[in-house]
């Protein structure tokens, strides 16, 4: 499917479409490239707390790596695209990748709360974006638009004062680095890439050099 058909602006539903109770789960990051693990963590957030749908919001450049230089937000798109294919619930979100410069979380859930007035929105991360959370551009700005939903491995994630926190046990092996690294070095074993999405990756040749 082109990255356009049948795609309203931003991949999504207007806020028309929404109603007061509707709960979005937001999901950023680099998915350079989207691997199982990231669809294993969508759908225990959206089980777990009964989302209605999870955003995946892929950034144009990520404020925490400027030095280095993402795979392409179109190439991006497109396996996140080919990942979702079969999942309803799961909207791949451009509204990032048409920003200039990098991506800021509480840019992108103030427009999103713009865009969705009267849904329940949410944060999805990891334990060590929690941690890290209060070295982030104006994390106050962001825990006012969201709830935080917030995965760990072991001991669940500690409260913040004036953060809402859903703290939920799960994990997965997948890694992105891991796999940009198989595929530079020629591997063809790729477990944690939807077959689908390997298969873009193999046709274009992404990751083939750097890692």
């Amino acid at each position: 499917m082109p990255p356009s058909a049948n795609r309203p602006p931003h991949g999504g539903k207007t806020p028309s479409a929404m109603s007061d109770t509707r709960r979005i789960g937001l999901f950023g990051g680099t998915f350079d490239p989207v691997h199982l693990g990231h669809l294993h963590l969508a759908r225990v957030a959206r089980e777990s707390l009964g989302l209605d749908e999870v955003r995946f919001i892929p950034c144009r450049i990520s404020p925490h790596k400027l030095g280095s230089e993402p795979t392409p937000a179109a190439e991006r798109l497109a396996m996140l695209r080919l990942a979702t294919r079969n999942e309803p619930w799961a909207v791949v979100d451009d509204l990032e990748t048409l920003r200039a410069g990098p991506s800021y979380s509480w840019q992108t859930a103030r427009e999103t709360r713009e865009r969705f007035p009267q849904a329940r929105l949410f944060w999805i991360m990891g334990t060590d974006q929690w941690e890290a959370l209060p070295h982030w551009a104006h994390p106050e700005r962001l825990a006012e638009c969201v709830e935080f939903i917030v995965f760990s491995r072991g001991a669940p994630a500690a409260p913040r004062n004036g953060y809402g926190l859903h703290a939920i046990h799960a994990d997965h092996p997948a890694s992105a680095t891991r796999i940009r690294e198989a595929l530079a070095n020629g591997e063809n074993h790729l477990p944690w890439l939807d077959p689908e999405v390997e298969a873009h990756i193999r046709r274009l040749g992404l990751y083939r050099r750097a890692v």
